[in-house]
């Protein structure tokens, strides 16, 4: 079956190319065909699993798949590919009558069709994702038919079934809508490019590198579930399954250097969520930010997601070294590189990966060609770099494979690379068509207008009330759904109260409602990436909970400094917007010192200041005049000081420390604040 699955895939993957390169189309009809496919593909990868895997002989993996135990799911399965079939193909054949023609009108066996069509998504989202967000789409139809009895101004006159139906399926939105379209022609692609990534090993160089800074940097084993994670998540769009993939060997890395559960569950879960918002793929939101604001490019959402991905790249990474060396034990970083990368191969790999990257640059910043165009290229290239090159170094004889050996490696890459790219697509796909289906029942209730009536009426026009009474909401929606997902319905219920009632900038409410929304994973009680992580390394949820919030403790501020100072994300980088850059990468670094720092005072020293350095990094980042943010600041630097020369360990040392370099400048091999 394994097999079987790599020929459709590349034969999905064709459809998707071909019509990336002709668009010969309508976009909303090529939406269809791409939705009943990748269906299609996710369930036969569910029937795989039924099958073990799916390595053996087709034959006997299907007797597997329909065996004893696994009967009623394989037949559930069965019939789900055989009604998104009849679904599909009829909606792509009658596609302009029931797109134009018949706009809002529809039979009653086509209503039939559309609600056995639902059931089948609302079967698939819950396998995919279980019942969290099953419990949510849930909802969302229940409110869309039965609002009449919702509490106070969420109260609509309810939808009939036959509209939403008509809604969901046969207006050619709902499922098949405009998130599934974007999907279709922008995602899909870059999700290709990272099955490429993954499958010619760009994340086995990220591993070997992140091992490497173990040699020079105290924290190098905490640093390298950063660093792998944020790569990683920054591209699957999931910080959960981010932390599920890269945790099952970051965790136990960590741990069996000295770092304990708790910290360790902590330092993957943040760092797989700081992944979502790093440029330039952002969890695949970025694609989504740039399709629902008007007049702005995806370059320009990258843009002006620079100054806040820096601040946070940052303080994460002086918080990790302040938890991590003090629990790490003196291992030779030597031990951690199990083969050693020649100079010669090091640049051969530079290249291979950093061609499609510069491709990628290139076409976005400089042609500034459509997203779906530059995707299409960078993964062309990706292909190209990641076959030629081991041809040619075989070729040279520089490598221990012959051209033909070189050749077949190759070929079984890309097409795994293939197999890659749609596994980790079908979720995404399946997930946003559900959200988009909830969506416009949500929108053709009127309940973001209401949302925003009743978010300003609490909030009796306060801006900073309703921010946070905002960023409650964001985290409450965001619970146990992908980055793409959550930011969607907080971009399209939430971000508009912010823009058009409170008069914030369009890219400031956005980015606000995103880093916001992400917040969910860490957040108890539920804190799904927290729990994945805890179950990885075998952690206290509660504890590792805490660590996680104390580690990215100004992720929770950052929001505000977006509504208070928007040029922070505004895309350009005068005077005033790195002046407030600034301002903000000083008072999160404030306030993780102050509260992760191991302060060596009593009790009655250190617990004031810790508030007092975690208060005045608050004022500093989101204060609103930059009179008071400069005196906040003049206050730690002053604190800094003292305690510099007046407590114990020295802070100025840790820091040195944290670079990587000795007493005298230096660079260390390791291990040097942990045995101070």
């Amino acid at each position: 079956m394994r097999n079987v699955l790599i020929l459709l895939s590349v034969v999905f993957w064709g459809i998707v190319i071909w019509y990336a390169w002709s668009q010969m189309m309508p976009r909303a009809q090529y939406g269809v065909i791409f939705f009943g496919a990748i269906l299609e593909l996710f369930i036969f990868t569910e029937l795989m699993d039924l099958a073990g895997g799916g390595r053996d002989r087709l034959v006997d993996d299907l007797k597997r798949a329909y065996g004893p135990g696994n009967r009623l799911e394989s037949a559930l399965l069965t019939i789900c590919g055989i009604i998104v079939a009849i679904v599909c193909v009829y909606v792509v054949m009658n596609f302009q009558e029931l797109y134009v023609t018949r706009q809002g009108r529809a039979f009653q066996y086509e209503i039939y069709m559309a609600a056995i069509f639902t059931l089948v998504i609302i079967y698939l989202t819950w396998r995919a994702f279980g019942t969290t967000f099953l419990s949510i789409i849930l909802l969302g139809i229940a409110y869309g038919r039965w609002g009449m009895l919702a509490p106070g101004p969420l109260a609509h006159g309810g939808i009939g079934w036959d509209r939403l139906m008509r809604i969901l399926v046969l207006s050619v939105d709902g499922f098949f809508g405009f998130l599934t379209q974007l999907v279709a022609a922008w995602i899909a692609l870059f999700l290709l490019y990272a099955g490429f990534l993954k499958a010619y090993g760009a994340f086995d160089l990220i591993m070997r590198l992140a091992f490497r800074s173990a040699r020079y940097i105290d924290s190098g084993i905490a640093q390298t579930a950063v660093l792998a994670s944020a790569v990683i998540g920054s591209v699957n769009g999931s910080q959960t399954a981010n932390a599920g993939m890269t945790g099952s060997f970051t965790i136990p890395l960590m741990k069996r250097n000295g770092m304990k559960p708790e910290t360790s569950g902590a330092i993957e879960a943040v760092a797989s969520t700081s992944g979502q918002v790093l440029p330039p793929v952002m969890g695949a939101a970025a694609f989504i930010m740039a399709s629902l604001i008007t007049g702005i490019t995806y370059a320009d959402v990258i843009v002006a997601g620079l100054i806040p991905a820096a601040v946070l790249v940052v303080t994460i990474f002086i918080a990790v070294h302040y938890v991590s060396v003090p629990q790490l034990d003196d291992t030779d970083p030597e031990k951690l590189i199990t083969d050693s990368m020649p100079r010669s191969e090091f640049l051969t790999e530079c290249v291979k990966y950093g061609i499609p990257l510069a491709v990628l640059i290139y076409q976005l910043g400089i042609v500034q060609v459509t997203v779906m165009t530059a995707a299409l290229w960078t993964a062309t290239a990706m292909l190209a770099t990641g076959t030629l090159i081991p041809l040619l170094q075989a070729s040279a004889g520089v490598s221990d494979e012959t051209t033909g050996q070189s050749a077949r490696r190759s070929l079984w890459e890309t097409l795994n690379g293939a197999r890659e790219g749609v596994v980790v697509l079908a979720p995404v796909a399946i997930i946003l068509g559900a959200i988009n289906g909830v969506v416009d029942i949500l929108t053709a209730t009127g309940v973001p207008t209401s949302i925003s009536l009743t978010l300003m009426q609490l909030a009796g026009g306060q801006l900073w009330l309703a921010a946070i009474l905002a960023m409650i909401i964001c985290i409450i929606l965001g619970l146990g759904m992908p980055t793409t997902a959550s930011y969607t319905i907080v971009a399209l219920l939430i971000a508009p109260t912010l823009i058009n009632q409170f008069f914030l900038p369009e890219l400031a409410g956005h980015f606000f409602v995103f880093y916001a929304a992400i917040l969910a994973g860490l957040t108890p009680p539920i804190a799904t990436c927290v729990a994945v992580a805890c179950g990885i390394a075998g952690a206290d949820f509660w504890k590792s909970c805490w660590e996680a919030i104390k580690i990215s403790a100004p992720l929770f501020v950052l929001p505000f400094t977006f509504i208070y100072h928007p040029e922070v994300v505004s895309g350009t980088f005068d005077s005033v917007a790195l002046t407030s850059g600034a301002f903000a990468m000083m008072g999160a670094i404030a306030m993780i010192h102050g509260i992760n720092y191991p302060f060596a005072f009593g009790k009655a020293i250190t617990l004031p200041a810790r508030v007092v350095y975690a208060a005045l990094g608050l004022v500093t980042m989101v204060h609103p005049s930059p009179t008071i943010q400069l005196f906040a600041l003049g206050v730690l630097v002053a604190m800094y000081i003292v305690q510099a020369f007046a407590g114990r360990p020295d802070p100025v040392g840790v820091l040195r420390s944290a670079l990587g370099l000795s007493g005298d400048g230096r660079p260390q091999i390791g291990g040097g604040a942990k045995r101070e």
